[in-house]
């Protein structure tokens, strides 16, 4: 007795509603927690058949479940947890989760079951894509806008290149745009960055590929924002002579397996960045700052500007006199008419087509290197892909 006085507390307490029914469908008991949830009281639904619980198509088929179980012994709901409807009094519907088993009492089948209500979470969840499609919308708001300011000020460019007056303009023009750039745009990428980690940590529990793939997208689109704004401020600094080579010495080999392991991170699909060194030094005297931004920028457009399942090699040679740092893909190459002018500011070769980029990167290179007195060179056939070579003297 006093077990079973238990058995009865632990029901009528339970967070959860607890049906049971019997082996035709017809409701046995019903504790307060389903109660509450349905919208019923116990005289309205004992003796009902359950069905009356459920809205269509569940409703028209439930006793044909039963059947089926007890016949065949095949299971639809019975034995297993389902995420199914609920039809309340009132005629409104709810999400939850149903368990149901099957228990032998007194020579006769009694179903149980046990309702989570999912509403809650369902909001949650609702809320959650929401605000990651709302984040998605505000990133491409924010890429459109800087995009249209980036082609704003190329045509001004050309506009004022024909004068040395013109000239100073558009220094001032570009200064202006910068410093917007740097306090309109690093504020609000750093809060939608935040945003779409904490939206991340939360959404953990829901599983749900939908939300992880728009927020890789977010990501992904502040990564690229974020990328441009770099760009722009790198070129600024390098405008106005604020930067300068500071020489250290450091071990070249650690120094490139370190970008190599860091450049993979972000490769392609099946790419493979391959990192080998030539000589038997190792030890340079270099800007490193400098030095792994122009080596970065170069395997970053190696990945850019190749295919999924390539490799894009990454060689350092020392002699005596002088270190090389080479990157070659396997990618689109460039044309032969854009050479000429791959290493101006805002220039783009013909064929990059969609691939995001501002032109930016290898003037960069090219005036950091030069920084550390070093060259660039390169060889490069449409399709059959492009080495550049970073050329510096060795200093003591």
């Amino acid at each position: 007795m006093e077990n079973a006085a238990l058995l009865q507390a632990i029901i009528e307490n339970a967070i959860d509603g607890i049906i049971t029914i019997d082996d035709r469908g017809r409701i046995e008991s019903i504790n307060p927690s389903g109660c509450k949830l349905f919208g019923y009281t116990p005289d309205e639904v004992i003796g009902k058949n359950v069905s009356m619980l459920m809205p269509q198509p569940d409703r028209g088929h439930h006793d044909q479940y039963i059947q089926r179980y007890q016949h065949t012994g095949e299971a639809h709901i019975i034995g297993k947890g389902r995420e199914v409807q609920g039809l309340r009094k009132d005629g409104s519907t709810f999400p939850f989760r149903l368990g149901v088993s099957e228990v032998q009492y007194s020579g006769r089948k009694i179903y149980t079951g046990f309702i989570h209500d999912l509403s809650k979470e369902k909001e949650a969840e609702d809320r959650l894509k929401d605000y990651a499609a709302h984040l998605e919308d505000l990133v491409e708001e924010r890429t459109q806008s800087l995009k249209k300011s980036v082609s704003a000020l190329q045509h001004a460019k050309e506009e004022v290149s024909q004068s040395l007056e013109k000239e100073k303009e558009l220094g001032q023009m570009k200064s202006r745009f910068v410093s917007m750039a740097s306090h309109e745009f690093r504020t609000p990428l750093s809060s939608i960055q935040l945003s779409a980690v904490l939206i991340e940590k939360y959404a953990q529990d829901f599983n749900n590929p939908n939300i992880t793939k728009h927020i890789g997208r977010i990501k992904s689109s502040v990564g690229n924002l974020t990328g441009i704004l770099n760009d722009f401020l790198s070129l600024e600094k390098l405008e106005a002579g604020k930067v300068e080579a500071i020489f250290s010495a450091f071990d070249i080999v650690k120094f490139g397996e370190e970008i190599t392991e860091e450049m993979q991170l972000i490769a392609k699909q099946d790419q493979h960045i391959i990192y080998q060194h030539t000589g038997t030094a190792s030890m340079v005297k270099l800007d490193q700052s400098l030095l792994k931004n122009c080596i970065i920028n170069l395997i970053s457009n190696a990945i850019k500007y190749s295919g999924e399942d390539s490799f894009i090699e990454f060689n350092t040679e020392m002699s005596e006199t002088q270190l090389t740092v080479i990157v070659k893909d396997n990618g689109i190459g460039i044309p032969e008419n854009d050479q000429k002018n791959l290493f101006e500011a805002f220039f783009r070769a013909h064929n990059t087509g969609n691939i995001p980029g501002t032109g930016l990167g290898l003037n960069i290179v090219t005036r950091y290197a030069g920084l550390m007195n070093g060259t660039i060179q390169f060889q490069s056939k449409v399709n059959q892909g492009t080495s550049f070579s970073l050329t510096f003297p060795i200093v003591k």
